[in-house]
């Protein structure tokens, strides 16, 4: 193993081959880590999870299949699952969605999905406490490349929701309200984060059935 591989730092960005990308990313030291690749560069996170984290994580999935249910909206939702393009990106987002016609293009089986046979999501979500800088910056890079519709960064800490629209020729542009989900706006996931903080997940969840059956 060459040093890079033996002395490799986690969290942070490194220069690295596909090659030397992939043997990380398969060694078992590694399972329970998130691994992007994107530019010539890697980044394994392997950082804990915070209770904060963990429960903004699963409001948001909720609130997103709840208002897709309601607004009859077809959807199908993924939980850090990864996506490679071979020999030139790979990423794993907190959260990933097809939506609507394109929801039954949603990857299946046990496999990494392949970026060379599926396509991207229409919207990939990432949790941010101690990697919102990196969120925001080299990773919105990755997945404006990677052409997702909307790219959101869950701030655990501001209890805010930095929403963007990917646009064609690789840049980003912010939201206040869901293209790719019509009519839910980052307002209103914002005030279910917040509620989040000092009401159970039943009483969030009820809140949030009375905003979305609004007309």
């Amino acid at each position: 193993m060459s040093e890079l591989k033996t002395k490799l730092p986690t969290d942070t960005w490194v220069v690295a081959s596909w090659e030397e990308f992939i043997e990380m990313a398969d060694n078992p030291a590694y399972k329970k880590a998130k691994c992007y690749y994107r530019n010539g560069q890697m980044r394994i996170e392997t950082m804990s999870v915070g209770p904060t984290h963990s429960r903004d994580n699963p409001i948001t999935v909720f609130a997103i299949n709840l208002f897709g249910t309601i607004k009859g909206i077809s959807l199908n939702g993924l939980d850090n699952c990864s996506y490679r393009k071979t020999g030139v990106r790979e990423c794993q987002p907190d959260v990933s969605y097809y939506i609507g016609d394109r929801a039954k293009l949603a990857p299946q089986g046990t496999s990494i999905a392949s970026l060379d046979v599926t396509p991207p999501p229409d919207l990939v979500i990432e949790v941010a406490d101690s990697t919102l800088a990196d969120d925001i910056g080299e990773k919105r890079l990755l997945y404006e490349e990677l052409k997702v519709a909307e790219y959101w960064v869950i701030d655990v800490k501001k209890i805010e929701i930095l929403a963007f629209a990917i646009i064609a020729d690789n840049g980003s542009r912010r939201l206040v309200q869901s293209e790719v989900l019509p009519g839910l706006t980052i307002a209103l996931l914002e005030e279910a984060l917040r509620r989040s903080r000092t009401q159970d997940q039943a009483q969030v969840g009820s809140w949030l059935l009375t905003q979305f059956q609004q007309p």
